[in-house]
């Protein structure tokens, strides 16, 4: 595996160097800021992965390490949740990612809002620059999104001409991204004992990819909607029966009386007989 990739000056006068971090780098180890940044994170990886659309190739990960060199320097930004489509090699256990060097250049990263400062809009260039500056003009992310998991604004920017602009979403409140054929919106409800706003997706028919939970819920409801058809079926099938009871004893009623019937007429008859009378012949009234 290469450890070092050159890359002349770019556009903004900065040396950028792709270098592979020592396998002795120690990374800082970064407390989260928020209980539901990491619950955000897992939730849009966890129905990706329910639905197979996540490839073996493919490195998706939260908190996690973006390395590049500028200027001589190294520089480790860690978003909150972030997509690169291929990678060279396939790890187990991947501590960083450096892009160009080691794969592709991620698809996607996502910031989600904290109370402690606005580092996800920082154009600072000097070293350590800021998020928004080391997205757009040194790894040049194609889709940049903001996340205020309080308010619930999203905030979408693509990559147009080296500068990141803010796309409106659609009618239904979503954005579609190429490169994971999916939709991108956002979402009020409860998951895992939090309840406020989530970032979901949605496939190109406009369907909720679903998360564990909640596939097991509609696996709940459509079996107890069966579980009620049957126990319909059964009832109508009981219905029939009883129906068919009815109509056989009702054919037998219709037996009986015309057995009586039969027997009066001949009781009848064998009378007439009796007293001298043919009852085959019978005067007119």
């Amino acid at each position: 595996m290469a450890t070092q990739l050159r890359e002349a000056k770019s556009s903004t006068g900065l040396v950028i160097t792709w270098e592979a971090l020592p396998d002795d780098y120690q990374l800082e180890d970064e407390p989260v800021e928020s209980t539901g940044h990491p619950l955000v994170a897992g939730a849009l990886r966890e129905s990706l992965e329910i639905y197979g659309l996540i490839l073996a190739q493919m490195l998706i990960a939260s908190n996690f390490a973006l390395c590049a060199n500028v200027n001589g320097q190294l520089v480790i930004k860690a978003p909150d949740w972030l997509y690169v489509p291929s990678v060279n090699e396939i790890l187990s256990d991947r501590k960083s990612y450096t892009p160009n060097l080691e794969g592709d250049v991620p698809a996607i990263v996502m910031e989600f809002l904290s109370d402690k400062d606005d580092e996800q809009y920082s154009f600072k260039r000097t070293h350590p620059p800021g998020k928004w500056f080391f997205y757009e003009q040194i790894l040049q992310v194609p889709i940049y999104v903001i996340f205020d998991q309080d308010g619930g604004l999203l905030e979408f920017y693509q990559l147009e001409n080296g500068h990141y602009e803010l796309k409106q979403p659609d009618e239904n409140g979503r954005h579609w991204i190429d490169s994971l054929n999916l939709f991108l919106g956002t979402w009020q409800g409860t998951k895992e004992q939090r309840t406020g706003y989530w970032l979901r997706w949605w496939d190109a028919d406009g369907n909720l990819l679903l998360w564990a939970v909640e596939r097991v819920e509609l696996e709940n409801q459509r079996a107890e909607q069966e579980r009620l058809r049957a126990e319909q079926e059964s009832q109508r099938a009981e219905q029939e029966r009883l129906r068919a009871e009815q109509e056989s004893q009702r054919a037998e009623q219709e037996r009986l009386r015309a057995e009586q019937e039969r027997q009066q007429k001949e009781r009848l008859m064998a009378y007439l007989l009796s007293q001298g009378i043919d009852p085959n012949n019978l005067p007119p009234e």
